[in-house]
């Protein structure tokens, strides 16, 4: 009888681990295309957005860390990591149809994903600035000029909602914008060449854009007279200060039409670039599913940086010194009300 019974676990065992080594998945080895050497410049622009030039600039930079610590056998190289992040960022798929494209699993692409976005949003301070120099301030708000007549505009600012998935919690409610889904509220400052000067991308969806500005560090740098007599461009939203120009509600006389006119006009160009941004990124414009907002803030300031690469190499030509002719009657430093005296004086003269 012992026998018999001792017969009996033997086989269950058996089947037991049968079982087991039926539902156990064997590894499977993915073949990884090289992207980069396959395709001709305009092909690869067209799927990673980058050209091969900014690629090889941005590898360069990174490249390093992305080197995986310990030396695994197939490990992931560097280009691999970077073509996934970009092809991530170009189309906004799902991570696993990202990972299928590039020969790795679905968790190795959203660790290379967050690994390569945070490397490149580190970057930000070197490709995200406003001008500091004289003349390179100058030369911004004279190629701003140009839009609509406006002067000593260095720039417009507005923000952006970017879609999130909620994260959940006590304070998932508080990323829930004014239109009723779940977003991160990213403010940024352009300029002619719609380029990012400045980028703040931390704020829940339910932030008015004037708190956002009030709590920025630009707000501090410009009330220190870090630019001059420097000025932004902001819609109703923003309060009318003396660095920070707003429309008019009910414009009377044709210089308040005027400046409302150049105002409106200049300010568009904030609202182009992020068109531009969210249609070259899809990531963005689709929204995110990541589950903390670091990874997703990650993510907006890496397509920022990314953005202002890709835009490095537009030429603006500008006549600096039919600018500086025009500035003389209009160089001092602020009024107690600088819309007023610009409609009065410099508008009521464009006349």
């Amino acid at each position: 009888m012992d026998f018999e019974m001792a017969f009996c676990c033997i086989n269950d065992q058996e089947d037991v681990d049968e079982q087991l080594i039926i539902r156990r998945r064997s590894k499977k080895i993915r073949l990884r295309m090289n992207w980069y050497a396959i395709y001709d410049d305009i092909d690869f622009q067209s799927r990673f957005r980058l050209s091969k030039e900014h690629f090889e600039l941005l590898l360069n930079t990174i490249g390093c860390s992305l080197i995986c610590r310990r030396q695994w056998n197939d490990a992931i190289s560097p280009t691999t990591q970077l073509l996934i992040a970009l092809r991530f960022y170009a189309t906004g798929s799902f991570l696993i149809i990202i990972g299928d494209f590039s020969g790795v699993s679905k968790n190795s692409a959203t660790k290379i994903v967050h690994r390569v976005s945070n490397a490149i949003a580190k970057l930000s301070k070197e490709f995200i600035k406003f001008p500091m120099q004289q003349d390179d301030i100058i030369q911004t708000q004279a190629r701003n000029f140009k839009q609509a007549g406006f002067i000593r505009v260095l720039g417009a600012i507005d923000c952006i909602h970017i879609r999130i998935q909620s994260y959940g919690g006590e304070n998932a409610e508080l990323f829930r914008n004014r239109k009723g889904f779940f977003s991160l509220n990213v403010q940024a400052i352009v300029n002619s060449k719609l380029q990012f000067m400045d980028i703040v991308a931390r704020w829940p969806g339910s932030s008015h854009d004037a708190t956002i500005f009030n709590n920025s560090v630009i707000k501090a740098r410009f009330e220190s007279g870090e630019f001059g007599n420097g000025l932004l461009l902001g819609d109703s939203g923003y309060p009318n200060m003396p660095y920070l120009m707003t429309p008019l509600t009910n414009p009377n006389t044709p210089a308040e039409i005027l400046y409302n006119e150049a105002q409106i006009r200049t300010r568009t160009m904030v609202e182009r670039a992020f068109g531009i941004w969210t249609r070259m990124f899809p990531a963005l414009s689709k929204g995110t599913r990541f589950k903390t907002a670091n990874k997703t803030m990650d993510i907006i300031m890496a397509c920022a940086v990314l953005y202002n690469i890709i835009r490095m190499d537009i030429e603006d030509n500008v006549d600096i010194a039919a600018y500086n002719n025009l500035l003389v009657n209009y160089n001092e430093d602020f009024h107690q009300d600088e819309r007023k005296f610009l409609i009065e004086n410099y508008f009521e003269a464009c006349l």
